[in-house]
């Protein structure tokens, strides 16, 4: 069986469609990367323009979308498509954090605002929220191979068998699945799953890789791979 990406289950014929709007690389690299695991289609634009093109070409059912744009800013875009008749959702993805372009944005007609930067989970949740306002069902199962995790049952299991996991484990697993195929440094995680409530030493990430491994690869080819020198990685094959 190849490896899966994270699918979610809608109520229509195809995948959520998102249209990403940033001109840095990687940023659309981690949201396309991120957002593709979850079954979304993805397109990217890197100009306001190319975005107003995709806007008829892709017919997103959101836009994630930056403000400083190389041409038309976000602001704009936004204005154009209410001016036009679109009202395709908007979730504003920009490093500017000041009040006035919160307000300006959401007065335009955005309908959601996340500054950089962001949690790749955050953004994910917004847009199921986004979509949940538009009758679209969602339900977040995340896979790879045979290894699986229904978020909403909170349930993990590999080959069939159920595996019963720590909430800090969990938490771990969905953080690598989410970023299946990516090299997570023990840094990111950290920062990640222990946030900033974690007042010991780096050393943990090794102990919870450690405990997942015993659990996980014990029932199948090892999913965990250690990248010497960098971090880890969950890889089918």
């Amino acid at each position: 069986m190849p490896a899966s990406a994270p699918t979610k289950s809608r109520g229509t014929d195809r995948p959520g469609r998102v249209l990403v709007v940033d001109d840095e690389e990687n940023i659309t690299f981690l949201l396309e990367s991120a957002l593709r695991h979850f079954g979304f289609e993805v397109h990217v634009a890197r100009t306001g323009r190319d975005a107003m093109s995709a806007m008829d070409s892709f017919d997103p059912d959101v836009v994630l979308l930056d403000v400083m744009l190389p041409d038309l800013d976000g602001f704009e875009i936004v204005r154009r498509m209410r001016a036009g008749g679109r009202h395709t959702p908007v979730l504003f993805l920009t490093a500017r954090d000041a009040v006035d372009d919160k307000v300006r944005g959401l007065t335009l007609g955005g309908d959601d605002y996340v500054t950089k930067p962001f949690s790749l989970e955050e953004v994910v949740a917004r847009i199921q929220v986004i979509l949940r306002r538009q009758g679209m069902g969602v339900t977040n199962r995340l896979a790879l191979a045979d290894l699986e995790m229904d978020d909403d049952a909170h349930i993990v299991r590999r080959a069939g068998h159920v595996i019963d996991l720590s909430p800090t484990e969990y938490k771990l697993l969905r953080f690598l699945l989410l970023n299946a195929g990516r090299v997570l440094s023990r840094s990111q995680i950290l920062d990640h799953v222990w946030q900033y409530d974690f007042g010991g030493h780096a050393t943990v990430v090794e102990t919870y890789i450690s405990y997942l491994r015993k659990k996980i690869d014990t029932l199948g080819p090892p999913l965990i791979q250690t990248v010497r020198g960098v971090g880890y990685s969950l890889r089918s094959g």
